[in-house]
């Protein structure tokens, strides 16, 4: 079986993205004769030309458009691989979670429930913005990242969104001194009212609700951290709009009390993954049938 050189291979690859032989002779500090060498000893075995010169610049063959498109996944799959065992100690499963920043905390604890505490699993969380976590799941330095909204179709990603939960939305406040029965949306209008961020899927659909019965609430504060917007609701005298798994331990304690439930409104919770040659099992453990694949 025919043997082929990964090192010319590599400098072909740095070449090509480079698009000149000098520039990624300063990139590799070797001689351009030197990479010159290389790339002809790739060609003579491959049989192919994978260059033409144009001026001072390289661009590649149809051979070498073919051989580069190998060369990439060669090389991604070296990177996944070092990525997926890095860190990881004999005996023991590593699972690296992205969180979005405005996630609950609740939901998470929930979800990855069945792996804390156990010896064979580490856990490694981190907290971000949506985009950037979905840079590092890209870059397999996360196995799973989860939000409370699908990652967007991508060409160049291979991301698959698993619907994991619903969760009802309620109007929860502090228990008011003369108990009364809040209609919703009618005492929007006089009651002051927290929301979650503008943007979020949550409240343009609070707004989409309220703005079909001619409703226009008196808005307290805009909140985008779910954890603040708890804190909001046990510390102010407004209604909040929230999902009761974020206020849950407080509305079981009676902190705080659930006014008006939301039936029209939920909250979604997703969880996107990667399709990966060698995927975590982790992950297919803790999504198994709890999910359903989402468009």
């Amino acid at each position: 079986m025919p043997h082929l050189n990964y090192h010319h291979l590599r400098y072909f690859w740095i070449i090509a993205g480079e698009g000149s032989m000098s520039r990624a002779a300063r990139r590799l500090n070797v001689s351009p004769s030197s990479l010159s060498v290389q790339v002809k000893a790739l060609e003579d075995q491959l049989g192919q030309k994978l260059f033409d010169r144009v001026g001072r610049t390289l661009q590649l063959t149809e051979a070498g458009r073919i051989a580069l498109d190998y060369a990439g996944s060669v090389f991604k799959s070296g990177h996944e691989l070092i990525e997926t065992l890095s860190g990881l100690r004999p005996g023991r499963q590593l699972l690296r979670v992205g969180a979005a920043a405005n996630l609950s905390r609740n939901f998470q604890i929930a979800f990855l429930k069945p792996l804390i505490g156990r010896g064979d699993v580490e856990l490694i969380i981190r907290t971000g913005l949506f985009p950037d976590l979905l840079e590092q799941l890209d870059a397999h330095k996360l196995d799973l990242v989860l939000a409370n909204h699908p990652a967007a179709p991508d060409t160049r990603s291979s991301f698959e969104n698993t619907l994991i939960d619903e969760q009802r939305v309620s109007l929860v406040s502090r228990k008011p001194h003369k108990p009364a029965r809040f209609r919703f949306p009618q005492d929007l209008a006089t009651t002051p009212v927290i929301l979650p961020g503008r943007g979020s899927a949550l409240r343009s659909a609070f707004d989409a609700l309220v703005g079909s019965n001619g409703i226009r609430p008196t808005i307290a504060a805009e909140v985008d951290d779910m954890a603040m917007l708890r804190l909001m609701a046990r510390e102010s005298g407004a209604v909040t709009v929230v999902p009761s798994i974020v206020v849950i331990d407080e509305l079981r304690s009676g902190v705080l009390v659930e006014r008006a439930r939301l039936s029209a409104l939920k909250e979604q919770f997703f969880a996107v993954s990667q399709q990966r040659r060698y995927p975590n099992p982790l992950v297919a453990e803790l999504i198994g049938s709890r999910g359903k694949k989402a468009g």
